[in-house]
């Protein structure tokens, strides 16, 4: 009797650990082949929050690009810039048992949830280009940009502009995003106390979106009068605005404007007297967070938070540089 008990013990012993091993990855983000993983064995989870842009647009081509060239299986999803969408897309990278996900939150709040199920799932995430408000356990690191300081380095070009002050205006980002939060904080930190944001409105980051609010500032404001200067928070914003001034008369070089990017757009718009200066927001960042996806998946220490080497350009320079641009 003690015998047959003994066995049923054993049995049931041997099913549970079968049963541990048949579910979900262990919280452990090492994966099982390594330390000897290659980006053969990856299949990284990108759900892009959309296609607002030609940043974004680069940003996508650059992760398809490296996937391809580096043998990855990549599981892209296009969110259409819906938290919701992206939540749902990465629930099913990880019904899927994806080996990484590089998560380019379309807002800061809202995803401890679904970073706390990646987690438990022993799936690490890479939070990519914008920043996240959850724990900081609940996710392998950050990389991208200092959006806090492209809003200073913006800042630092009105107040070298405008010693003895100034109003302005500020087309920002999308509403509760890292790059318009981290922007719009930066900008106000460095700003001199002489120049006066007067007004500011988002243009979520599109063209389309854009045109209206600078039509609905030249409608309220005075171009010159009013206001000399426009911070505006990407590229493709920019464009949107060009639009609209060039509707209202207003020429190249009238107002001193401030972009976001250095998308071949904004060289262009450089390159035409529109734009005197534009901060570098470097979007091809797949090899990057594929070379982190790797270590990870390896079990080697990395670093949480990576930032992007970016600068600032000018007009005197933009048409050199405009041939050689990659996005």
């Amino acid at each position: 009797m003690f015998r047959f008990k003994k066995y049923v013990l054993l049995f049931v012993l041997a099913a549970t650990l079968l049963a541990a091993c048949g579910g979900a990855k262990a919280p452990a983000e090492e994966a099982s082949c390594a330390p000897n993983c290659k980006y053969t064995d990856m299949t990284l989870c990108y759900p892009q929050l959309g296609a607002e842009s030609d940043w974004r647009t680069a940003n996508t081509a650059s992760f398809k690009e490296t996937a391809g060239e580096y043998g990855v299986r990549l599981i892209f999803s296009d969110a259409q810039q819906k938290q919701e969408n992206q939540i749902s897309a990465m629930r099913a990278c990880i019904q899927q048992e994806v080996d990484v996900i590089g998560l380019p939150p379309v807002v800061e709040d809202g995803w401890d949830a679904v970073l706390t199920e990646a987690k438990n799932a022993g799936i690490p995430v890479i939070i990519v280009d914008r920043s996240v408000s959850a724990d900081e356990s609940l996710y392998a690191a950050h990389i991208g940009s200092d959006m806090k300081l492209e809003g200073e380095r913006a800042a630092e070009e009105f107040n070298k502009q405008f010693p003895n002050g100034a109003k302005v205006l500020e087309l920002s980002g999308t509403t509760g995003s890292g790059a318009a939060v981290g922007r719009a904080e930066g900008f106000r930190a460095k700003l001199n106390p002489n120049i006066e944001i007067i007004d500011s409105q988002t243009g979520n980051f599109t063209r389309a979106e854009a045109l209206p609010v600078m039509q609905a500032f030249l409608q309220k404001y005075k171009p010159g009068v009013d206001f000399q200067g426009i911070f505006i928070h990407n590229d493709d914003m920019g464009i949107g605005a060009i639009e609209a001034l060039k509707a209202a008369g207003v020429q190249p070089g009238d107002l001193f404007i401030v972009s976001v990017d250095g998308t071949r757009g904004g060289f262009q718009a450089m390159v035409d007297g529109w734009f005197q200066a534009d901060v570098e927001c470097n979007p091809l960042l797949g090899p990057q967070v594929l070379e982190m996806g790797l270590k990870l998946m390896n079990g080697e220490t990395i670093e949480r938070e990576v930032l992007t080497n970016e600068t600032v350009y000018y007009p005197d320079n933009a048409a050199d540089l405009l041939p050689s641009r990659k996005y």
